[in-house]
Formats: C-alpha cells, structure tokens, sequence
C-alpha cells in the first residue's frame, strides 16, 4: 500500500475520479472514496485526524494499523511524502458494507431520474430507510459525530412515506420498514404517523418546444442543460438540454425568458440564473414553476434598446443556472450509461428503491 501526504493531509489507495463520478462517506478520523463504476478498486482513505480512526485496524489489521500510525507520526508536517508500506493491503471485504452506504449517499445527490432520457426516479423513503439502516450497522467506524454518522437525521422526514408504503403489502417493503420500526425505538423517533394512501407517480414538468404564448416579438432563442453540481439534488429532469430560454422585446424592453424542466419533490424557487452574451448579461431566480424572467442590460447596467438587441449575435450566450461550478457533459453521459445499466439488471447489493425503480422501468 501507498502512502501519501499532501498540504498536510495523508491518504492512502488509488486515485478516484472527480465527483460527480465520486461516491464519499465521511467516518471517524477519515473520508473513503470510490469510483462509482469500478467496483473492484479499493477506497482512497483520506484521514482527517489519524489519532481518531480506531477502526483502522479492522480494515488493514493490527499490523497495518501501527505501521500506518507510525509513518504519519514521525512525519514531518505539511511536507509532500509517498511511503510504501510493504504488506499492507486492505482487507478483503472489510469496506463492504462502508462501500455499499457511500453509494447509496450518492444516489441520493447523483441518481440522474429523467422523464425525458426515460431513468426512473428512486423513492426517497425507502432509499434513506436503507440508508439508515446501514449507518446504525455501521455504528463502530462512527464513534465521533460525522457528516454521515447520523442515522436518526436520514430516517425521521420519512416516517409518514414509510407508513403509507405499508399499505401497498410488498413484503420486502414491509420487512425493511419493520428494521426501521426497531432503529427508530433505539434514537427514539416515534412511527406512529397515519398511513396515507397517497402515492406520486408523475411529478416532473416537461422541458423543450415553446416556452409559452406571448405577443412579445422573440430576438433570440437558445438551449441549455443543467450543471448538477451546481444545483441542489433531486429538483431537475437531469437529461441534457432541459433549459429554454428565449430573448424577446415588449415596447422596446428587452427581457430573458427562461424555462427548466423539473423532477422530483424539491423547488427550484430562488436558485439563481445567469445570461451571458458579450456585453450584455442578465440575471434572476427561479419560481416554483422553474421559470424566471429578467431583463436584459449593457455593461453599465443600462437597458438595451430593440435594435441593439436585435444587432447581436446571440450564438455565443451562456446560460448558468445555479453555482458556478459544473462538470462536463461526458461525465453525466457515464453517469446516465452507469444508471441505465443498474436498472436493466440490479446487482445483488442493490437498494431496494433501485429495484422497484427496475421493476417499474418498462
């Protein structure tokens, strides 16, 4: 095994891909991290505070702990340093379970459910209700308070959803909302909401074609998609080229028109929206309905006029919804391919969420 320190910060395992491709769980004294599509890789352990990873040795074993524990202690400090540690590997299946709840943390930010690129959406009860389950079982890598440690936070927004689930008499739904009955006793959440019969099947607002009805005389018109790193999950359709936007004149008022497709529970409302085209640029936020209008002004703040608009080259416009920060196209087409290939045949380790997602993609 190699062992490395850089800016203060030692790591051991191969080198993982840029997120969104990332599936992260934070523990005690440490960060594991995997390549979502190469399962057979070990975990890069980053530690945070070595003094606090107790679990380490079951993971690399006795042996490996101290020989870890000794080079980072006799280290000189934020000096860059590679070690091989000769005959410390991890352990065979020891990061298993640790594997397992990393990725279903990332199904939660990254699972790209689409309407129009047909990936169906993961229920989000049942996804933390598994969730949850696992970061109790994992409780020993958890012995200070973490990101990620808080099994009781995952479980407690669900207990109505997980009720109502019930009703619906699947016995591998019923058995894991019988393990979640007995992990909320132990953090003490009380799971006796009403059962509704309620169940949300079609939530998503189609993207593409005309943006709407307007007597406004239309400059320009333009495509975009979504950086999902720069959004909050769960709140857009995450195939490619989802956003509409237009740039019309009404007496002589020049305004962006935007327009994004949404999927799932979340709002959109208040994320902010950015048009750049040379010179001019506008910016707004998002309503409820994903929908913002703003007007459009010069470097100076100033209004442009018709004409003006009308003389420019709009080709060149960048549209950002959100942060900016992004990732690139081919990275959410390996994320889509990667999606695709668990819902047409769900491997054994599968979230329950991803093989009712399976069952129902037809």
């Amino acid at each position: 095994m190699k062992l490395r320190s850089d800016s203060g910060l030692w790591s051991t395992g191969p080198f993982v891909a840029p997120s969104p491709l990332l599936a992260v769980l934070e523990i005690s004294g440490a960060v594991l991290s995997w390549t979502i599509d190469d399962r057979g890789a070990d975990p890069q352990i980053t530690f945070t505070d070595p003094s606090r990873a107790d679990w380490l040795w079951r993971v690399l074993g006795e042996a490996g702990h101290r020989a870890v524990a000794s080079t980072v202690d006799h280290a000189p400090p934020d000096e860059a340093h590679a070690v091989d540690l000769t005959g410390v590997d991890v352990l065979p299946g020891s990061l298993d379970g640790l594997r397992r709840l990393a990725f279903g943390h990332w199904l939660r930010r990254w699972w790209p459910a689409s309407d129009r690129d047909g990936i169906a959406t993961l229920d989000a009860a049942l996804l933390d209700a598994e969730i949850a389950i696992l970061t109790a079982a994992a409780e020993d890598f958890f012995t200070d308070d973490t990101f990620d440690s808080d099994a009781a936070e995952v479980l407690r927004p669900h207990v109505a959803a997980l009720n109502a689930h019930v009703q619906e008499g699947d016995p591998r739904i019923i058995e894991l909302v019988e393990k979640c009955t007995d992990l909320a006793d132990e953090v003490g959440i009380v799971f006796d909401t009403p059962a509704q019969a309620v169940r949300r099947d079609d939530f998503a607002l189609a993207a593409g074609g005309d943006i709407g009805r307007t007597t406004a005389t239309t400059v320009a018109t333009g495509v975009g998609s979504i950086q999902w790193s720069a959004v909050p999950s769960g709140i857009f359709d995450a195939a490619e080229d989802t956003v509409d936007w237009r740039v019309e004149s009404v007496d002589e008022a020049v305004t962006a028109i935007v327009r994004v497709a949404l999927s799932g529970m979340g709002s959109p409302n208040g994320i902010s929206v950015r048009l750049r085209s040379g010179p001019f640029r506008g910016e707004g936020v998002l309503g409820a309905d994903g929908r913002a209008t703003f007007p459009v002004v010069d470097a100076d703040q100033q209004p442009i006029s018709e004409s003006t608009a009308w003389g420019h080259d709009w080709r060149t416009s960048t549209l950002t919804i959100g942060a900016e920060a992004g990732e690139s196209a081919q990275i959410r087409d390996r994320i889509r391919d990667f999606a695709r290939s668990r819902l047409a045949s769900p491997p054994a380790d599968a979230y329950l969420a991803e093989v009712l997602a399976a069952e129902s993609d037809y």
